[in-house]
């Protein structure tokens, strides 16, 4: 297993970095998808990664593509990331064929991790938005976010995040934009200021369809992906 570590100014700067970094047969590996999205197809996979963001809030959330490479914006637009905070983040409502939404996993405890923060102070490590749960493992997809753990520390709430399986390429940039409402909603209700994000996972992937994409966006020549093409 390698382990990577990538520390990234704002949100915009991780996804960059995630993606340059992945071509690295150092760092990840093709993996062969036996069950699950994409099933038979071949993804390109850190062994597992932690990467730490410092100023999550800084604005923009999501990645800017120049307009010369002509490719399109891996998260469609703000208003597609307000959506996914509102309704999916903070809603229940479930679309046609879901089992399950953050949302109502992370309602289950969101008011108690705060109103325990504002009533019993920051200093404690129990805190935590639960989104996995055990009974998980017998559905068809279950949820790729585990967890969201908190800590309140000088003064800033910071998020540690869990995913178990995590689509670098459109995923990851409007999760951590919607997370980030989340965080500056929790942080304004406890009283406190916005922080950073520690996110990890054995599982962040982009899948073959986007490779050369990716390689269009980070600057790669063939020879540098040579490993991961057809």
């Amino acid at each position: 297993m390698n382990i990577t570590t990538i520390k990234a100014i704002d949100l915009p700067d991780a996804w960059f970095q995630c993606v340059y970094n992945i071509f690295n047969p150092v760092n990840s590996r093709k993996r062969k998808i036996d069950k699950g999205s994409y099933e038979g197809e071949i993804r390109l996979e850190y062994d597992y990664i932690t990467v730490h963001i410092k100023d999550p809030g800084h604005r923009p959330l999501i990645p800017e593509i120049p307009a010369r490479l002509g490719i399109p914006n891996p998260v469609e637009s703000m208003e597609y990331v307000e959506d996914y905070f509102v309704n999916y983040l903070m809603g229940s409502i479930k679309s046609e064929g879901e089992q399950y939404t953050y949302g109502e996993r992370i309602a289950l405890s969101l008011n108690t991790v705060i109103s325990h923060y504002k009533e019993s102070g920051h200093g404690n490590n129990q805190l935590i938005l639960q989104v996995g749960a055990p009974k998980d493992i017998h559905l068809n997809d279950p949820p790729c976010l585990r967890h969201i753990d908190t800590r309140i520390s000088d003064g800033k709430l910071h998020f540690i995040i869990y995913f178990r399986s995590w689509d670098l390429w459109g995923g990851f940039p409007a999760n951590l934009a919607g997370m980030q409402f989340l965080k500056e909603y929790m942080a304004q209700e406890i009283g406190v200021d916005d922080g950073e994000m520690i996110c990890s996972s054995k599982g962040l992937h982009l899948y073959k369809y986007v490779w050369k994409l990716a390689a269009l966006r980070t600057g790669k020549n063939i020879e540098e992906i040579r490993y991961a093409a057809e």
